[in-house]
């Protein structure tokens, strides 16, 4: 039986995350890509009474720039939405701020990384705390307001892995139906075919492109730009290589550079940084990149089946949602040594490093946790034991140090 959610009714997992941070600061920034549930999540989780203004409506937006004082003035706290839409609000909000620094005063929404725009010279520093809000994970499509339970294995000794994720009640899942439909709300838990959320993907492409993007950039080689994203979904996982992606649809490198930092100002691209002691090095190094949700991801590239890599990009969505909500900052890359020994995800938080390999298995073997191995032999004591995430139902210990588990154990 399949059991249809509103969104509405389902907790999300930044719920706590931002109920804390309106306590304490003067403002708090939501972002996010568009249709993520923002404006369900600012309406209905704060309480008390709040002027609320969205720069979607085309009044709002341009009393933003002709007298953005009418919008921050007056008593109370209020909730400005879609505030990329006019970057120069900022300073208004700054102002305000300064003058009136009771926390919880200002609620700001975003379809875009403000800190990323480079129209925005207003960053609020001091002021403000930002949250993102990605797509849902898949423990907040089944009501549950979680991510995967990557806290409990950093709270669990390693030797008691197998038990914690035994313990799991909840039920296997086809991770290809969960690739599929992605996180948006609506094609996640409203549409239930693929024919419908083939019609609600490419509206949202649609509009991405020919009105939120123009927000972001001047763009007028649409179809080059679509054609771009059709090549990174594509290459989902793999290094980037900006050269040979401009090569592969006809761009210059400066083009596809600017470009693949417009759609990450979206929230629609992830690079995903290497790994490295040296700080530095991690700079220097190739990211890979994802995707933010593997449903679009999936419908940009037309693919009818999903592949190991959009396996990859599951897991690393709930790590990006579990990161983003905590206090405690946790850090994610992937592993690459100059022999090609790689690791696909590696967590840093609280002096330790937790390295996890995907691969859509169901019968892992031992060959398959080498570069596990290698790496725990690398880093020593700071590592944590492997964990090999599979399609399989078994939870063994392929080796002393790497446990494979099911995927849905863990997300």
């Amino acid at each position: 039986m399949i059991i249809i959610y509103s969104m509405k009714t389902l907790p999300r997992l930044v719920g706590a995350a931002l109920s804390e941070r309106i306590r304490v600061m003067p403002a708090v920034v939501v972002a996010g890509a568009r249709q993520t549930g923002k404006s369900t999540l600012v309406e209905h989780l704060i309480p008390g009474e709040r002027r609320y203004a969205t720069l979607d409506d085309l009044d709002v937006l341009d009393a933003a720039r002709r007298d953005p004082e009418v919008l921050v003035g007056g008593p109370g706290p209020v909730t400005l939405d879609e505030v990329q839409r006019e970057p120069e609000l900022l300073h208004a909000v700054k102002r305000a701020i300064d003058r009136d620094r009771t926390p919880g005063r200002f609620l700001l929404t975003g379809s875009a990384n403000l800190l990323l725009m480079r129209q925005v010279s207003e960053s609020l520093a001091g002021r403000a705390s930002y949250l993102t809000l990605w797509p849902m994970t898949r423990r907040e499509q089944r009501g549950l307001g979680r991510c995967g339970r990557w806290e409990d294995l950093f709270a669990t000794p390693d030797a008691g892995w197998r038990e914690l994720l035994g313990d799991e009640k909840d039920s296997a899942e086809d991770w290809r139906i969960l690739a599929r439909r992605g996180g948006f709300p609506t094609p996640a838990l409203e549409l239930t075919t693929a024919s419908d959320r083939r019609i609600w993907f490419d509206g949202y492409v649609r509009t991405y492109l020919e009105r939120d993007l123009q927000d972001l950039a001047a763009i007028s080689g649409l179809p080059d730009f679509r054609r771009l994203m059709r090549a990174a979904c594509l290459r989902m996982g793999q290094l980037v290589n900006q050269t040979e992606l401009g090569r592969d649809v006809a761009l210059p490198q400066p083009t596809v550079h600017r470009w693949l930092n417009l759609l990450e100002t979206s929230y629609l691209l992830v690079r995903l940084p290497a790994y490295a002691v040296n700080r530095t090095k991690r700079l220097i190094k190739a990211p890979k990149i994802y995707w933010g949700d593997t449903g679009i991801a999936m419908h940009l590239a037309e693919a009818e089946e999903p592949s190991g890599s959009h396996l990859e990009n599951l897991v690393l969505h709930d790590l990006l949602a579990w990161r983003d909500a905590r206090i405690e900052r946790a850090e994610l890359g992937y592993w690459r040594t100059s022999i090609g020994e790689e690791v696909d995800f590696v967590i840093e938080t609280g002096g330790k490093l937790l390295p996890i390999e995907v691969k859509s298995t169901a019968r892992p073997r031992l060959a398959d946790a080498a570069h596990l191995r290698t790496f725990r032999a690398e880093y020593g004591k700071k590592a944590r034991a492997g964990l090999l995430l599979h399609t399989g139902a078994a939870i063994e210990w392929l080796a002393p140090d790497v446990l494979a588990a099911p995927w849905w154990t863990v997300l």
